[in-house]
């Protein structure tokens, strides 16, 4: 796994700490290639919501946001935003194809508690 880092602005920002599994790689390549689009990354971000206070979202974007860093692992891209780098510090994501579990998910260490879905923390 490469987990070499770049941002994309001439500012100097921290790489992003996330960690994306070679399992999570492999299905992210996938769903892109079913997109029939070599344009697109997997964003990450942060945003208030959620029964817990913070909400995570992970999806395609071909964008490119001021700050924004990314981070390569196998030749998929990760977006990271700046506001949402100090949250995803150390964050692992992973997929899971399992009869009780189903989908990708996060284990961040920032998290203090977090919601019975998985899907907000504070």
């Amino acid at each position: 796994m490469t987990t070499e880092a770049h941002t994309e602005s001439t500012e100097a920002t921290a790489p992003t700490g996330i960690n994306l599994t070679d399992v999570a790689a492999v299905k992210v390549k996938a769903l892109i290639e079913q997109e029939g689009r070599d344009d697109l990354r997997l964003r990450i971000a942060v945003q208030p919501g959620g029964c817990s206070g913070m909400r995570y979202q992970l999806f395609f974007d071909e964008r490119s946001l001021d700050g924004d860093v990314v981070t390569d692992f196998n030749g998929v891209e990760v977006v990271v935003d700046r506001m949402s780098s100090p949250y995803l510090a150390g964050a692992t994501i992973d997929f899971a194809d399992r009869i009780d579990a189903q989908g990708f998910t996060i284990d961040n260490p920032n998290a203090q508690n977090s919601c019975a879905c998985g899907d907000s923390f504070h």
